[in-house]
């Protein structure tokens, strides 16, 4: 774990989402980072435009933590199909599938069928309880599998998303057998919330990452140095009055 005793002491794991090769490679030397995930709008803003090559490098160099990729299709046969493909290229691969598709129709068959075939999931976009349950439900039984609850965008309608991952983890661990993931925290403290809830993991963008010193620190020191740091942008700026 990281030397802060804050970091040290989580029981969540710490997953880095990204799709930046040089940024993966940097949080793999680090112990505390337990896992990686991204997705095709994380992947785009990278730039990525071969999946296969990027998916490939980064498995190369990354083999033995968890890894998540998304399928990118919007038919249940043709994110099928993908799956099984990506799956075959590593044995830390976690595929994503979302919980629906752009028509609203539930991919709990293709779930089902995907994890009861010994392909590991990661299950993702899910934002209500009930989602949760079906999910839950297709994932029963099969491969070791995560469920990712976008808590972040729960949140971001003015719902406190406390309540529904605190149900979420009662829910998947009478399941057994599945993860849950804390996904899209918009700062530091999720993580925090995230382990208090009993997440199981929470996964972390690299913004978000390299506060993470910051946890437990003292904030006298830190209202120290946002005064130095205004001070000092204030000199350098050569204000006069």
């Amino acid at each position: 774990m990281s030397s802060n005793p804050a970091v040290s002491s989580l029981r969540v794991k710490i997953f880095a989402d990204g799709a930046d090769k040089t940024a993966i490679l940097d949080f793999y030397t680090k112990p505390w980072i337990r896992g990686f995930t991204t997705n095709p709008t994380l992947m785009r803003r990278a730039g990525i435009s071969n999946y296969e090559a990027f998916a490939r490098d980064i498995l190369a160099a990354i083999p033995d933590r968890p890894i998540s990729f998304e399928v990118f299709a919007d038919e249940f046969a043709e994110m099928d199909r993908q799956a099984r493909l990506i799956a075959s290229w590593a044995d830390n691969v976690y595929i994503k599938i979302p919980v629906t598709n752009t028509r609203r129709d539930p991919s709990w068959n293709l779930v089902h069928r995907l994890s009861h075939s010994g392909i590991k999931l990661n299950v993702t976009a899910l934002l209500t309880l009930g989602q949760v349950r079906e999910t839950a439900r297709a994932l029963a039984g099969g491969a070791p599998s995560a469920i990712s609850v976008f808590a972040g965008r729960i949140a971001d309608t003015g719902r406190d998303p406390l309540p529904v991952m605190a149900e979420a983890v009662e829910i998947l661990h009478e399941t057994g057998g599945i993860e849950l993931i804390w996904a899209s925290p918009r700062e530091l403290l999720n993580i925090l919330q995230a382990d208090q809830t009993g997440c199981d993991i929470i996964t972390v963008t690299g913004d978000i990452l390299k506060k993470i010193d910051l946890l437990g620190r003292d904030l006298g020191d830190l209202s120290l140095d946002t005064v130095k740091m205004f001070y000092a942008d204030a000199r350098q700026s050569g204000f006069q009055l």
